[in-house]
């Protein structure tokens, strides 16, 4: 009966926040974003300015007009070189000036509606420190960058968290030409608060794809540089995850049958590979997309109520990883 009484106490929450939210958004951000809608129009209308100059300039290339009159041809083409570099630049400009006002008067307010103590940095990222602190992704990179810097209290536990995406240059060499390849570590939102306790050890959980592509079997492909294999009593949490630690017991300690059900829980609702790492008195955690986020729309109407609705619900993630891992009960201290 209590349990029932909390999932009906969490949905009428939801159903508070979802009519706040629809509240906000009709009588602050619809009015932001239609005045956003003629700034959107613009930066599409040079996108396609610059095409147009784009075929132009392939079509005296390729046709023979340079060759038939040499003096007027490279007249035309250097017009269009400058015409496209013209378009080009502003463009980027407009786009710039579209993205700033998006970030600064719509993302902004929907992590103020949220929580107003939360300080929201547009143009700032999880700091490399941060990353490589986490230990989750290893590899080398040589592209770092992100942005949407969050950081606050949620009840006693501190968090920041941003988008980020990692990448590496992979150098090929084909017919004797160098060709270059960018391949993305992460991308995605990278989160990481206080545990409350300081840990000894290095406890790491990810995907368990072994095991998802070939069941039991793919148990003998789970090996890691970082740490023995843990293995745990909820088959259920095997199936999505698999754990590796430098402290078995204290592993064990730390993966109670409520934080793996909540991971289980969690995983299930973001639909999303999940990493997680505890090291020192933090938790981290990157939750792979693959594409960049709250970011206003180029080719559609910025007005809608969806995308509101869902970079909201992205936000609120800081609030459920918290809840989710238990982080606000403070059942640790730190020693």
């Amino acid at each position: 009966m209590a349990a029932h009484g909390v999932a009906y106490c969490e949905i009428f929450c939801q159903m508070i926040q979802e009519e706040k939210l629809r509240e906000v958004f009709d009588t602050e951000l619809k009015p932001r974003l239609q005045s956003l809608e003629g700034l959107r129009k613009k930066v599409l209308g040079n996108i396609f300015l610059i095409v147009g100059v784009f075929l132009l300039f392939l079509f005296s290339i390729t046709s023979g007009f340079i060759a038939s009159s040499a003096g007027a041809g490279w007249v035309s083409i250097i017009g269009l070189i400058v015409g496209l570099v013209y378009f080009i630049i502003r463009a980027g400009k407009k786009y710039r000036e579209y993205r700033k006002r998006y970030k600064e008067e719509v993302v902004s307010e929907v992590v103020r509606l949220i929580d107003p103590s939360w300080v929201y940095e547009p143009y700032d990222c999880i700091s490399e420190m941060e990353y490589w602190q986490s230990d989750l992704f290893r590899l080398p990179y040589d592209r770092y960058s992100g942005d949407d810097l969050i950081s606050g209290v949620i009840d006693r536990t501190d968090f920041r968290c941003s988008e980020l995406h990692t990448e590496y240059k992979e150098v090929t060499y084909r017919d004797g030409k160098r060709h270059e390849t960018w391949i993305t570590i992460f991308r995605g939102l990278f989160f990481h608060a206080d545990f409350n306790k300081h840990i000894n050890g290095r406890t790491y959980i990810e995907p368990d794809n072994a095991e998802r592509l070939f069941g039991s079997w793919g148990r003998k492909f789970q090996v890691s540089s970082k740490g023995k294999l843990v293995k745990l009593e909820d088959p259920e949490f095997e199936k999505m995850f698999v754990v590796f630690s430098t402290d078995q017991v204290e592993a064990r300690y730390i993966l109670t049958p409520a934080l793996m059900q909540a991971l289980v829980e969690l995983r299930n609702r973001i639909n999303r590979n999940m990493y997680l790492s505890f090291i020192g008195s933090r938790v981290y955690v990157a939750v792979q997309f693959g594409k960049g986020l709250f970011e206003p729309r180029i080719a559609s109407s910025c007005v809608k109520y969806e995308d509101v609705q869902q970079m909201h619900a992205l936000f609120l993630m800081n609030s459920a990883l918290v809840k989710e891992l238990n982080l606000n009960t403070r059942i640790w201290t730190k020693e």
